[in-house]
């Protein structure tokens, strides 16, 4: 009788283990609504979900924070300084990494700053689930990748604040600003790096 029951328990087991790894919908995994006049795909169940990683060669990280933009978005950076000593390290990093900060160091709260890195699809997966989940971040999948996003009125001036993010390829663009957000910035980055 008792290899019976051990061969029961087993089962049951199993079953359970089985059970657990089955992939839920809803929840704390539920879509957030896409915002701007981008949207999401109306078959997704799950989100965010970042395209799987390529199996061709990376993409190349950029070297230059003018060079990824658009002529329009120039134009409206204006003559806005671009990585001013005084807001620290900008410019290619020892690992590959291009820091962007378009700030004056007269100003008290205007300026954006995109980090650009790589980063493999299971951390970019749970970060922007993450910022999703628990901050509130709208996401959605344009341009082949997985774009998060939330804006939210600054704490100290009457201006806007924002954090925009966007992962392709193992790829994650990152940009923090203040009262300073031109028109198809990330767009724009995105176009030249995969396009």
């Amino acid at each position: 009788m008792k290899p019976r029951l051990t061969g029961a328990a087993a089962a049951f087991l199993l079953l359970v283990a089985l059970t657990a790894c089955t992939p839920q919908t809803g929840g704390a995994n539920a879509s957030p609504s896409p915002t701007g006049s981008e949207t999401a795909d109306p078959e997704q169940t799950g989100f965010p979900s970042p395209s799987p990683t390529p199996t061709s060669a990376p993409v190349a990280l950029p070297t230059d924070c003018r060079a990824i933009l658009s002529d329009a978005v120039l134009v409206e950076l204006g003559e806005t300084p671009l990585n001013d000593a005084a807001f620290g390290p900008s410019g290619v990093g020892s690992d590959g990494t291009l820091t962007c900060i378009w700030a004056d160091p007269g100003a008290d709260t205007t300026g954006l700053t995109t980090t650009i890195s790589r980063m493999n699809r299971g951390p970019a997966l749970d970060m922007l689930n993450a910022l999703a989940n628990d901050e509130g971040f709208s996401c959605f999948t344009p341009d082949g990748g997985t774009r998060c996003e939330k804006t939210w009125p600054n704490a100290q001036y009457p201006v806007t604040d924002g954090r925009t993010l966007f992962w392709r390829e193992d790829v994650l663009i990152d940009t923090r600003y203040s009262n300073l957000a031109p028109s198809g910035y990330t767009s724009s980055i995105v176009e030249h790096l995969f396009d």
